[in-house]
């Protein structure tokens, strides 16, 4: 992903230059051609037909994005596949299917959120976000990064395999820490978080970046394919707990408690 950031980067520098000398900023020149393949195994995939729908065009963060999809019409495509590449082995798995994927660019307060109607998914944005991000630090490379980030979380939920177990994501702890969790394990394996992103203390049990960091640390150092195997837990055990999904995915050893009170030794290391 850091070759797709880099040339976002580089694109978004032109346009917040503009963007800052004057109200309707012009064109940007082209990115690099040079850009991260595509896994092989997922090339031909079908993940869906993804597309962008620029609902605040005229506002600077409508206009960074708008400008972001037509210079790359396959990147929000490419970083589906990351995305798909993390969570399972091959194309050949119980993948979720996804026929439509909307990526919405709207004025509203707050970040990005997944959902869906009778058209598909879709993934909302904020125009205002991706333009605030930049005012306030001025670095085309964070906002880079933020935006793939965020698209690497949305789509996660609209690719994962939900648990199930009495209650689900609206009134489930276990699989609304699941959910949210693998959506930043995913995150953070495809390089998109720093190491210190996230603090020591907490729970297995709090979701986002708490849950998501170490879902990640388990894959770098237990099992490389521990996130596919957590996310395939979801069609094979039930009903679904964490431990449960733990022993599914590392043997029926596997020690949920004990492996996070040694991750939190390492956390520690690095906070």
């Amino acid at each position: 992903m850091k070759t797709i950031a880099q040339t976002l980067a580089a694109l978004l520098a032109g346009i917040f230059f503009l963007v800052a000398c004057s109200g309707d900023p012009e064109t940007p020149p082209p990115p690099p051609a040079e850009e991260e393949e595509v896994v092989d195994i997922w090339k031909d995939y079908d993940a869906g037909n993804i597309r962008f729908e620029n609902r605040a065009a005229t506002t600077p963060g409508g206009r960074v994005t708008g400008a972001i999809a037509e210079k790359d019409p396959l990147f929000f495509d490419k970083i589906a596949r990351r995305v798909l590449a993390i969570l399972y082995f091959s194309p050949e798995d119980s993948i979720t299917k996804v026929r439509n994927l909307t990526i919405r660019l709207e004025d509203f307060d707050g970040v990005a959120y997944a959902t869906s109607d009778n058209t598909g998914n879709i993934i909302a944005m904020s125009c205002r976000w991706i333009g605030s991000t930049f005012l306030d630090t001025r670095d085309t490379v964070k906002v880079a990064d933020e935006i793939i980030g965020v698209l690497l979380h949305e789509m996660t939920h609209v690719y994962q395999l939900e648990p199930r177990a009495p209650g689900g994501y609206g009134s489930n702890a276990e699989v609304w820490a699941c959910i949210e969790g693998t959506a930043d394990a995913v995150r953070y394996l495809a390089g998109s978080f720093a190491e210190n992103d996230v603090g020591a203390g907490g729970s297995y049990m709090d979701g986002y970046r708490t849950t998501g960091f170490f879902l990640g640390w388990i894959q770098k150092t237990k099992d490389p394919d521990f996130l596919r195997l957590f996310n395939r837990a979801a069609l094979h055990v039930q009903p679904w707990t964490f431990p449960a999904a733990f022993r599914y995915a590392l043997g029926d050893s596997a020690d949920i408690n004990a492996l996070w009170v040694e991750y939190q030794a390492y956390r520690r290391t690095v906070n």
